[in-house]
């Protein structure tokens, strides 16, 4: 399931982020990757121990720390920190499907990649290029959004980003291990979670009909999930 989370981050918030990272010292993006993605890489990042980036990262997590949406879709266990990069110059990342595991270098902590997520920094009139695609059963979807604006998408999807032509594409990028394992419980519970926000919006939280969905929501997450 591909999720567009709107906002995740509002314009003032990208301002202040990209004040960040736009002073810190940008370096070749291959040095963060596996074999196959080395091959078909080519980008610049920022280190991932460098203050900028730990900076940064903190103000994305407190971000989707509350975001509801981000919440319900993923239900998140851990989160790899947020990792950083920047295409132009016809600078591109060709087809690749994410490592499953993720470690932080010199340690041993570690995430399960269930789940990736682009959040982008830079608004989509200001280059040419650099669409995320993700090869799916029902073809290529596309995808380019707003400045604070994100996409959670599963990490085993065979994905690449489109050349840059014009300008400059900068994202935030990580991966999120989740509660529930199962791609498809996860996605049914999300839509159920949909669904109970909507009838609550429409009848009240006091509702029988949304009390008793919501009841339903929770134990089956407490049967599925892993905490």
């Amino acid at each position: 399931m591909l999720i567009a989370i709107p906002q995740i981050l509002d314009a003032a918030q990208v301002t202040m982020l990209r004040a960040v990272i736009d002073a810190a010292e940008w370096t070749d993006g291959t040095v963060t990757s596996g074999m196959q993605a080395r091959m078909v890489k080519n980008n610049l990042q920022l280190p991932e121990d460098s203050e900028a980036a730990r900076k940064a990262g903190q103000m994305v997590m407190a971000a989707l720390q509350g975001n509801p949406q981000f919440i319900a879709a993923a239900l998140p266990h851990r989160l790899y920190p947020p990792m950083f990069n920047s295409y132009s110059g016809g600078q591109a990342f060709g087809n690749h499907v994410d490592n499953a595991l993720r470690v932080r270098s010199g340690t041993d902590w570690r995430v399960r990649a269930d789940l990736s997520m682009t959040l982008f920094l830079e608004p989509p009139e200001a280059y040419d290029g650099g669409e995320l695609v993700m090869e799916t059963d029902f073809g290529p979807q596309r995808v380019k959004l707003g400045a604070g604006d994100g996409v959670l998408y599963p990490a085993s999807s065979l994905h690449r980003v489109e050349p840059v032509t014009r300008g400059r594409r900068i994202a935030s990028f990580f991966w999120i291990q989740s509660m529930v394992r199962d791609p498809t419980i996860r996605g049914n519970l999300y839509q159920m979670d949909q669904a109970i926000q909507t009838l609550a919006a429409r009848l009240g939280l006091d509702d029988p009909s949304v009390i008793a969905l919501t009841a339903t929501y929770h134990n089956l997450l407490r049967h599925t999930a892993d905490a």
